[in-house]
């Protein structure tokens, strides 16, 4: 009689790829593999998951490393389904334009992947109706939002989703009422740079303007009429520029054709900066030579451009940080709504040599 053995078979997904020993495969790691390796129960694992407060941080550490290692990933839809949490932050922009953004969703990305959190971004013009709109495809995807840079006219659209969702504005202004919010001094910011530009004796000052209704462009144009009013010989003249490197070099250009030279031209951000000194060295002009050029944000490309751009810092990376982990910390504490506190990081002049500053040291020598 002949005996047939059946001799157990490793499938090739079971299989070390070095020994042919048999290791566990990330798809078939469970959350009792984790624990084990760890040292801890499967509770304890499972609040770590869940960025739970009650771990202590040597213990959600070594948790994290041994998820890393084993390649654990659980079930995104069931744990959803367990926690009702997405474990996604929600960032409306008011575009998905320019190096300021994308300096500013680096920020929340990156800080958002270090705490075990994912991103959804998408850009919702300042109108409440595309806000809401905005808000509603998000709806049960994500946990809480970041809104930057909303209009006042957005303010009871944004104030309805802060019922429902944790939910920190950015860029929002100084009246926030009882939201969560971050902005950065932008009165302060611009102030300093008008008197900086009046202080090297310019007077002809072009004042390229960002969106109407968009609060940072609100606040700077108020602090450029501000000290230009302290000057009786300041020649202000405000024009269109939306924020767009595109408006900027066609409202420039548009301005030398007329022949007008004005002493600087004071954008309020670096992106229309970068379109007004496009636009004059098309009308055969010079940077400082001609007209001086200062911006707004400090992005990253102003240092590298030809001259540097002087501007105003505003801390992009710092904002995008601070604001994420405001929302996250109320996520980890379960709250509803993010605690109504107004952070307000101060602006800083940086002085290149776009502006004229190194022509006026040397003529004063």
């Amino acid at each position: 009689m002949n005996t047939q053995v059946n001799t157990p078979v490793n499938t090739p997904s079971d299989l070390d790829d070095a020994d042919g020993s048999l290791v566990k495969r990330p798809s078939s790691v469970t959350i009792r593999d984790v624990a084990k390796a760890a040292g801890v129960s499967i509770a304890t694992v499972s609040r770590v998951l869940n960025d739970a407060v009650r771990v202590t941080d040597d213990t959600r550490d070594r948790v994290r490393a041994v998820v890393d290692r084993m390649g654990y990933s659980p079930n995104s839809g069931a744990r959803t389904l367990a926690t009702r949490r997405t474990r996604t932050l929600g960032v409306l922009l008011p575009e998905l334009y320019g190096e300021f953004f994308s300096e500013f969703i680096r920020a929340i990305d990156e800080t958002a992947k270090r705490h075990g959190f994912l991103t959804l971004i998408t850009s919702a013009r300042r109108e409440a109706h595309e806000i809401a709109g905005a808000v509603s495809n998000m709806r049960g995807r994500v946990d809480g939002f970041l809104a930057v840079s909303p209009s006042v006219a957005a303010r009871a659209t944004l104030a309805d989703v802060a019922d429902r969702y944790p939910t920190v504005l950015v860029g929002a202004g100084s009246d926030v009422g009882a939201f969560a919010a971050l902005s950065v001094n932008n009165f302060q910011g611009a102030a300093t740079m008008m008197k900086h530009l009046l202080s090297l004796g310019h007077r002809n000052i072009v004042f390229l303007r960002g969106p109407a209704g968009q609060v940072d462009a609100a606040e700077r144009l108020h602090a450029v009429r501000e000290v230009a009013n302290w000057y009786d010989d300041c020649e202000l003249r405000e024009l269109r520029g939306e924020f767009r490197m595109d408006v900027a070099y066609e409202t420039v250009s548009a301005l030398l054709a007329e022949g007008v030279r004005p002493d600087a031209i004071f954008a309020a951000n670096d992106t229309m900066a970068i379109g007004a000194i496009a636009a004059i060295r098309d009308a055969d002009l010079r940077v400082p030579d001609d007209i001086a050029v200062t911006g707004f944000d400090d992005t990253p490309v102003t240092r590298f451009l030809s001259p540097p751009l002087t501007t105003v810092r505003m801390p992009i990376y710092k904002l995008g940080e601070r604001a994420a982990l405001r929302l996250i910390d109320t996520l980890r504490s379960g709250g509803t709504a993010a605690a109504a506190h107004h952070e307000v990081l101060p602006a800083e002049l940086v002085i290149r040599s776009s502006c004229g500053a190194a022509k006026k040291m040397l003529a004063d020598v």
